[in-house]
């Protein structure tokens, strides 16, 4: 019997979270190894071995190292195709494809934590509250033509396993989601499923109790 897979994670990673989302949405049963992105794990010569890049996620599946989430996500897509993340639809899933390079490419490269130490320390909860309102407020104006009850359409696409981790950045930045009507009713929705629950950030194996407690999902 194949081993199961292996994520390497943290648990404030968005871009860990979306596999995790992925993962549970699937079905499909994985170790979490969880990497502390603060205290310096992932530059540590045994964790670079494995991926150079320095980054979380890594999901070791199928005798594979792949890294980058929206690699890992794709992946999963091609080679687990049951409850599918990509609509049938070419011009949906386009879409789709779309909304996930809103998230992935316009917002969370420019918030994340390698990019915030270049900002000086009083500034960076600013800088990042900017960067994400004036991104999402794209993704808002989007999800007019192509929303139902999740970002495309009526059934969990990559967009939503893309979108609902950038809210936990916006919050921890101050960030008004009341602002994004459509957002807010999606994220409530994804919020609802087992699968978005369980790969809260709250609820993984390396968050702080007391952080977990005050941040709770209802």
């Amino acid at each position: 019997m194949d081993s199961a897979p292996v994520l390497y994670t943290y648990y404030r990673s968005s871009c860990s979270a979306r596999v995790r989302i992925a993962l549970n949405h699937k079905g499909i049963d994985y170790e979490a190894r969880p990497i502390n992105l603060v205290s310096g794990e992932q530059l540590s010569a045994e964790y670079t071995a494995q991926n150079p890049s320095g980054l979380v996620p890594l999901l070791v599946i199928d005798g594979r190292e792949i890294s980058q989430s929206v690699a890992i996500l794709e992946y999963l897509e091609e080679t687990r195709p049951a409850k599918p993340l990509l609509p049938a639809d070419p011009a949906q899933r386009a879409q789709v494809r779309t909304l996930v390079g809103v998230i992935c490419c316009d917002i969370q490269p420019l918030q994340n934590l390698r990019v915030l130490k270049t900002v000086p320390e009083d500034q960076r909860p600013a800088y990042a509250r900017a960067v994400i309102e004036s991104g999402l407020a794209v993704f808002e104006k989007m999800l007019e033509r192509t929303a139902g009850r999740f970002c495309v359409g009526d059934e969990v696409t990559l967009a939503d396993c893309c979108l609902i981790p950038q809210l936990y950045n916006a919050r921890r930045f101050g960030v008004d989601i009341a602002r994004f009507p459509r957002i807010q009713q999606i994220e409530a929705r994804a919020n609802a499923l087992p699968a978005f629950r369980a790969a809260h950030w709250t609820r993984q194996p390396d968050c702080p109790a007391e952080l977990a407690s005050q941040h709770a999902l209802p």
